[in-house]
């Protein structure tokens, strides 16, 4: 294989375990509406959010891991890894999706609330489970909040040819990926989703977040190093962040919004999610930048405690994503059927998070169990 790529050095990237950390820790909390606590994350401070930082992880790990097993052992075997890879997500999303479906069923019975299976995008399968459930198996059904999975297993299962590309001609297949993200913009080009409509996270845009972690594990980072040390980029840089963050908030303060022109207003809100507006990409360009600008690889604070749970949500990312979204649900119902207080909203959030933190560490125990060698019999003396 003719390879133009920069692999990055072996090792684990603790930058990658604390930055999808939070990106599971953000996701949950911003999956609870009117939740105070969520004002801490990213969404609030810039067109970008924690749906932009997975997608960007889940591409340069992707490259990160299966471009050396298919440079060193070829395309075939690097390629079915990343099918087998798809296909593990595949099977948590169904899982997932399963207990998520009975889980709202039952909290809309229990407090006597129809109105959560509508909330939830889950009316249709109380009423029509067959065609649901098939339909959801396809990718084309997904309730609320289940948007993310789907997009990683597409975005998969596409990626062996992509990453094929990428390491022969690096800069080629970024660029094609972005004529593909403007096309899709302009044609209005998206997957149509069940029972209508279409999905909210359109592949075809998503896939350029998706390839630029790629392209940025893979050479990217370290062909832009000059720029990005450069006291230019600090400065536009600075000033794009300042950017997103007055007009982000005046989304949020209607105070701040009316004392800006219309015009200028309108450009940016609602901010465009689903097709991955221009502005939000280059918010998390310049994020992704900074990041690299003043976050090393071999800082010393990755070992600090306070770190450690992050680090390890990061590490079982799966798996903490999957109960973040279940128990983002029982939050929801908590602070609606119970209790919506300030200090309700407090509980419910750090709740959430030390239990998926907790499952995050019985992961990282349970996989070390399984690999640790067998140990011996112990000699047996029979009696004479």
């Amino acid at each position: 294989m003719d390879v133009r790529a920069v692999l990055p050095p072996r090792g684990r990237d603790y930058r990658l375990d604390l930055l999808r950390g939070f990106a599971n820790w953000a996701i949950y909390l911003d999956h609870i509406p009117n939740n105070a606590v969520n004002w801490i994350t990213q969404k609030n401070f810039g067109f970008s959010d924690a749906a932009d930082l997975f997608v960007f992880i889940s591409g340069y790990t992707a490259s990160f891991v299966y471009a050396r097993i298919m440079m060193e052992r070829g395309f075939v075997i690097g390629a079915t890894r990343l099918v087998k890879r798809a296909w593990q997500i595949y099977v948590a999303h169904v899982l997932l999706f399963v207990i998520y479906i009975a889980e709202i069923g039952y909290l809309a019975q229990h407090y006597h609330d129809p109105n959560l299976e509508n909330e939830f995008n889950v009316a249709g399968f109380m009423h029509n489970p067959a065609e649901t459930l098939y339909q959801g198996l396809l990718l084309a059904f997904k309730p609320v909040n289940m948007d993310v999975l789907p997009l990683y297993i597409a975005l998969m299962l596409v990626y062996p040819l992509v990453l094929a590309m990428m390491l022969r001609r690096l800069n080629l297949t970024l660029l094609l990926s972005f004529l593909l993200y403007l096309a899709a913009r302009h044609f209005g080009w998206n997957v149509p989703a069940y029972p209508s409509g279409s999905w909210y996270f359109n592949p075809f845009c998503w896939q350029f977040l998706f390839v630029f972690g790629g392209w940025f594990a893979l050479g990217g980072a370290s062909e832009s190093i000059k720029f990005i040390r450069s006291r230019a980029f600090l400065v536009l840089g600075a000033a794009y962040l300042l950017f997103a963050l007055v007009m982000t908030l005046a989304g949020r303060f209607p105070e701040l919004g009316q004392a800006m022109p219309a015009w200028l207003y309108d450009a940016f809100n609602p901010n465009d999610k689903t097709n991955l507006a221009p502005y939000r990409v280059l918010h998390f360009v310049v994020l992704a930048f900074f990041v690299t600008r003043y976050l090393p690889r071999e800082w010393v604070g990755y070992e600090w405690p306070i770190f450690q749970p992050i680090i390890k949500c990061g590490q079982q990312s799966l798996e903490v994503f999957c109960s973040g979204v279940f128990l983002a649900v029982v939050a929801h119902v908590i602070l609606v059927e119970v209790s919506g207080s300030l200090w309700m909203q407090i509980l419910v959030s750090v709740i959430g998070i030390v239990l998926m933190t907790i499952l995050a560490y019985y992961r990282s125990w349970s996989k070390k169990v399984d690999k640790a060698p067998a140990k011996a019999p112990a000699a047996v003396k029979l009696a004479e």
